[in-house]
């Protein structure tokens, strides 16, 4: 076989989008699976097989926690953890499968767009925990059950608290194109994170590219995932980020560091994350029951005390201080249309920012 490289638009075939920022899919074609409950059939099943790869868009230490805390929970079955940006993911999983090799077990991306694609291939298993069945909302749940959302966060401005005085920071998108940001500004890329995908995605349909146009002109720091920009300010490279993970500077916050978040009077990029399991899983009974523990009370739970993220499982407590999402204003993106769109984005931004 002739080797190609996997692009998005080699594989757009999603044709139905679902309202206001809903999880997408195709149409039914058949019944979704009944909910599925860890009985002690499947967790003997999981230990005889023995392990689990499990491969994400989480930063790492999110990735490691959640695999070691179900190594606890489940003796027996170990977890490897395949960290890599949303992107770099994508591109794996469609190299090892069109290659043939069954590798992943378990994956979830910062971009909702690669399940459009991974279900048009019919890549991903119908697999329904009972935990999503019964406390998740349907628009998080893709209605053949072969993807739900199993945390989220938002993309926004923030800077450092010595650096930048509260009266003098940022308010706002348009605010960062102010002169005195010049050289001071920290961001990341599309082409990394699939996080920034579709911050940038959103933000250049409601700000219009002309906007990244005049930021590229900021002398702007450039770097990779969305949870770089938050250090960078920590460290105090940068004053001000024009996007990040709110999550990482509510951590930080909540230690004392001097760092602060800001919610843009715009609005600001909603990021869901999906996981699924691969149809061509080598541990199937191991991946099934991992994927149960992400969307359990104890998985999500732990996502949203240790580490900020955001849970739409019905019965987890937001940690006080926290803005629910319910209190922000959010902007919402259409998977299918960064699905036809990811490889123009990528390019367009990168002539910008000349990286």
């Amino acid at each position: 076989m002739r080797n190609r490289r996997w692009l998005r638009r080699d594989v757009l075939r999603a044709s139905v989008s679902l309202a206001a920022g809903a999880m997408f899919a195709e149409p039914l074609r058949a019944a979704p699976p009944p909910a599925s409950a860890v009985t002690p059939d499947l967790i003997d099943a999981a230990r005889k097989e023995g392990k689990i790869s499990y491969y994400s868009a989480l930063e790492l230490n999110v990735a490691e926690r959640l695999a070691k805390t179900f190594e606890a929970k489940y003796a027996g079955i170990a977890v490897r953890v395949e960290r890599s940006g949303a992107e770099r993911i994508y591109q794996r999983i469609a190299q090892e499968q069109g290659s043939g090799i069954n590798a992943v077990d378990v994956a979830n991306s910062t971009d909702p767009a690669h399940y459009l694609d991974w279900k048009s291939k019919d890549w991903l298993a119908p697999y329904l925990p009972d935990d999503v069945a019964k406390h998740f909302p349907t628009d998080q749940v893709d209605p053949d059950a072969t993807y739900a959302t199993s945390c989220g966060w938002i993309e926004t401005i923030g800077y450092n608290t010595n650096l930048v005085k509260a009266d003098e920071a940022p308010k706002s998108y348009a605010d960062l194109l102010d002169p005195k940001w010049q050289g001071k500004i920290v961001k990341a890329h599309p082409g990394y994170s699939g996080a920034i995908m579709t911050a940038t995605f959103v933000l250049s349909r409601e700000l219009g590219w002309g906007y990244f146009e005049k930021l590229a002109q900021q002398k702007v720091l450039q770097v990779q995932s969305a949870a770089d920009p938050p250090k960078k300010l920590l460290l105090g490279e940068r004053a001000v980020m024009a996007d990040g993970n709110d999550y990482n500077l509510l951590l930080l916050k909540e230690q004392g560091k001097p760092v602060e978040v800001v919610y843009a009077s715009e609005g600001s990029p909603l990021i869901i994350v999906p996981s699924g399991v691969f149809r061509s899983a080598p541990n199937p009974n191991a991946a099934r029951l991992f994927q149960s523990f992400f969307f359990s009370v104890e998985g999500q739970q732990l996502l949203v005390d240790e580490f900020a993220h955001r849970s739409f499982h019905g019965q987890i407590k937001e940690k006080a201080g926290r803005q629910p999402l319910s209190a922000l204003k959010l902007l919402k993106s259409d998977p299918a249309a960064v699905l036809a769109q990811g490889e123009d984005i990528k390019a367009r931004y990168a002539k910008l920012f000349r990286v």
